[in-house]
């Protein structure tokens, strides 16, 4: 009988060991929503794929110690809108000129897409955990990165033209466009 309750023991503990699943609790609920009138005209979107790698390590003295290294290297894809608020764009009509001023382009909205993590490389280190709130502002570091990238190829400038467009086809509905010239001015020149 004896023998039957340690082999019983035994199983129990291989079992949770070696084959039991890995138990994760998440649990999460709303703490406050608001809700926002908005006037957003989004005129350009930039979809990039930003590739970041984050390490830590434990040192002495200046000296990195051995085995003590932690290293992430993975990807997000980045979506970032830029545009206009509707209220900061003003226009005028005058002896058959539609004169817009328009403000200066801004980034709208900078996300992550859910569900594009890719890990590419993956070394955790008992002695040196990466914390959350390293990965987090590795994160935020991620999308500051995405959004230079898109500003330097060209988002503003391809923001602002697409707007024009935009704003000459909402103007065509209620003017004669042959008849009336569109005449963009930037805010920030006048």
């Amino acid at each position: 009988m004896k023998i039957k309750i340690i082999i019983l023991i035994v199983l129990v503990g291989i079992l949770t060991f070696a084959g039991g699943k890995n138990y994760i609790l998440n649990n999460s609920r709303t703490v406050e929503i608001g809700f926002e009138n908005i006037g957003e005209l989004v005129t350009q979107s930039v979809y990039c794929t930003e590739v970041n790698v984050i390490e830590a390590s434990r040192e002495l003295w200046g000296i990195e110690i051995p085995f003590t290294q932690s290293k992430y290297i993975y990807s997000y894809d980045v979506i970032i809108k830029a545009g206009y608020n509707f209220k900061d764009i003003s226009w005028n009509v005058k002896d058959n000129v539609i004169t817009v001023l328009l403000p200066e382009v801004k980034i709208l909205s900078n996300e992550i897409i859910d569900g594009s993590f890719k890990v590419y490389h993956e070394q955790e280190s008992i002695f040196r955990p990466i914390s959350l709130s390293e990965n987090n502002k590795a994160q935020e570091n991620l999308k500051e990165n995405a959004k230079q990238n898109a500003i330097d190829n060209g988002l503003y400038n391809n923001a602002k033209e697409n707007a024009k467009t935009i704003l000459t086809s909402f103007f065509s509905n209620v003017y004669n466009l042959k008849e009336y010239e569109v005449k963009f001015i930037d805010k920030k020149q006048r």
